[in-house]
């Protein structure tokens, strides 16, 4: 029997979780990529390749060299350019495509959210009175609010930040979720905290920051998702493998 060729573009649990789906299907041959950012990656259940592919054109170039078959975009929701690369470059090696992306959360009675397009807007939302920011939007895109030095900020993310915020009042929380409600609350309240600034990520392994400031009363500036347009994009694993077996094995039944 061929195997067919998979690769995963990951990250994600989401994408963790396919991939192991995937590793003992006699019909699938997957590999998963990551973009090699955190220093301690979770152990993976299939091969795994690490690093970047250099844009669109690298990316088409690896799958038409590895003879791939299917191209699975299961990257962070935040995760737009390699999302963008994945359609054209499925294009190029003309191969099918699709994305897996987890639903965004949706605001419930209590939630007190502002809604914006991008960190650089969440920096302008908070204003020019001095406030204490709980910053949970990972540490790619923290150094935006160095432009408003005026607010203290906790902030928390897998990795460290380098080079650090250059404002003079912060402070570092290393940490890897799930992050539960109770914690959150206890977390929020310890850092006296005014306001959250986080990014819509959707999901539960985050959620609890979003429900403690429910409770709490406190007011959330968020970062809105963008997906890109023209990609079939499904919200779960099980939809994910089902969409796979209508492309690739439409005559055989999930885990034969």
């Amino acid at each position: 029997m061929s195997k067919h060729r998979i690769l995963i573009l990951g990250g994600t649990t989401e994408a963790r979780h396919l991939a192991g789906a995937l590793a003992s299907r006699r019909d699938c041959d997957p590999t998963l990529s990551l973009a090699g950012r955190t220093a301690d990656p979770m152990s993976q259940p299939v091969p795994v390749r690490s690093g970047g592919f250099g844009g669109s054109d690298g990316l088409a170039a690896f799958l038409r060299q590895e003879h791939f078959d299917l191209l699975i975009d299961a990257t962070h929701p935040f995760a737009t350019r390699i999302s963008d690369n994945a359609l054209v470059a499925a294009k190029q090696a003309g191969i099918p495509c699709f994305a897996l992306c987890r639903p965004a959360w949706e605001p419930m009675p209590g939630d007190r959210w502002t809604g914006v397009a991008s960190v650089a807007e969440a920096v302008a939302v908070l204003g020019d009175a001095p406030r204490r920011v709980f910053l949970a939007i990972g540490r790619q895109e923290v150094s935006h609010f160095q432009n408003a030095p005026q607010h203290a900020y906790i902030i928390r993310s897998v990795d460290a930040v380098v080079p650090p915020l250059a404002v003079p009042d912060t402070c570092y929380i290393l940490a890897t979720g799930p992050f539960g409600e109770e914690a959150e609350k206890q977390l929020l309240t310890a850092h006296r905290i005014d306001v959250i600034v986080a990014k819509n990520s959707g999901g539960s392994a985050t959620y609890g920051k979003i429900a403690a400031a429910r409770k709490l009363g406190l007011p959330v500036i968020m970062v809105e998702r963008r997906r890109p347009a023209g990609i079939r994009t499904v919200q779960t694993v099980d939809e994910a493998l089902d969409l796979l077996d209508h492309i690739v094995s439409p005559d055989m039944k999930r885990g034969v």
